[in-house]
């Protein structure tokens, strides 16, 4: 599983960004939140929508900017001169209501949603969606697959984690090999959001459970890609069955402040025609999973975030891993 967002992702370097942000009336809106995606970096305006938000990393992540009853806003920055942000109120509309007789209880498709966007490890157990009612779902027969809406961000609490994330969930499908929602019958399943993470414990017990959770994470393998400690104490990389050298399957230079990597293109095979390379990936750890490139190139800035998640799958044990298993992206970063 990979949280896709295709939006513009950028590389940002101003040590202090401020702004101001106001509605479509220039009237200030107070107590909308900034921050960047999947971290802890984050603020709210004050009574006259201003904001100061500190930053002195390189990040391939989008500042958001949100405000309930209003859409929220991705930048990109690229200057160090004040934002000036307007945001548009969400014009409410009601759903639709078709009546017919569903296939499926909302029980049960809450809890393939449940399996599917917190995922079915401990830590996914033990994350709860606190406002369960704002999420809706559409059934297609035809395709078997399920969609899931919200209208508001969901609130999710870890508490094996110690966060609290607010997820806007952009989308969410399911697809089953027959008319189910049972997760054994799942096939394929993909959901997107912006995430902001707010630390709700930080007691021994917690720490502990951050260090398992991030030891053969994705976030750990593309830390330990881009500074190139891939190897016996963090990630051993197979080509078909062969032990290889991760010098021989990616080149890494600087650029920026991020790091720049090369995949060595593979023979294609029966592959699609996107296809560039495959590796098979052990870790003492989490076991063994399988990651598939279809870019020749990318970006992996300091906390790990890359520049072609779209591009980037993986199966096996680092595909299981869902929004419970989501840390900030600065963890561990000071």
């Amino acid at each position: 599983m990979k949280t896709l967002v295709l939006l513009l992702f950028v590389t940002v370097c101003f040590a202090q960004i401020r702004g101001k942000v106001v509605d479509e009336n220039k009237e200030p809106l107070a107590v909308a939140n900034v921050y960047f995606d999947g971290t802890t970096i984050a603020t709210i305006t004050d009574k006259n929508g201003n904001f100061q938000l500190d930053n002195t990393f390189r990040l391939n992540t989008v500042l958001a900017v949100s405000f309930l009853g209003y859409q929220t806003q991705y930048l990109k920055i690229d200057s160090d001169k004040e934002l000036y942000i307007v945001l548009k109120e969400v014009v409410q509309t009601l759903n639709e209501v078709v009546i017919k007789k569903d296939l499926f209880s909302r029980k049960q498709k809450m809890e393939l949603f449940r399996d599917q966007f917190l995922g079915k490890t401990s830590f996914g157990r033990a994350s709860k969606i606190e406002n369960e009612d704002d999420i809706y779902f559409v059934y297609d027969k035809d395709k078997t697959t399920i969609n899931a809406f919200s209208d508001k961000p969901l609130i999710i609490v870890n508490s094996a984690l110690g966060y609290k994330i607010t997820y806007e969930l952009l989308s969410f499908e399911s697809k089953f090999w027959k008319l189910s929602v049972n997760s054994n019958d799942v096939v394929k399943s993909f959901f997107s959001g912006l995430s902001r993470f707010e630390e709700t414990n930080s007691g021994a017990r917690i720490i502990k459970n951050r260090e398992k959770c991030y030891n053969g994470s994705q976030l750990d393998f593309f830390r330990n890609l881009k500074n190139k400690t891939l190897g016996k104490d963090s990630f051993l990389v197979f080509e078909k069955s062969y032990q290889v050298s991760p010098n021989d399957c990616f080149t890494i230079k600087d650029t920026l402040g991020s790091k720049k990597v090369a995949v060595a293109r593979q023979d294609r095979g029966l592959h699609s025609k996107k296809f560039v390379a495959e590796y098979s990936l052990l870790h003492k750890k989490n076991g063994q999973s399988k990651i598939i490139f279809e870019t020749t190139s990318f970006y992996v800035d300091q906390f790990g975030i890359n520049s072609n998640i779209e591009d980037i799958s993986f199966s096996g044990k680092l595909s299981e891993q869902r929004v419970g298993n989501m840390l900030p992206m600065n963890y561990q970063i000071n």
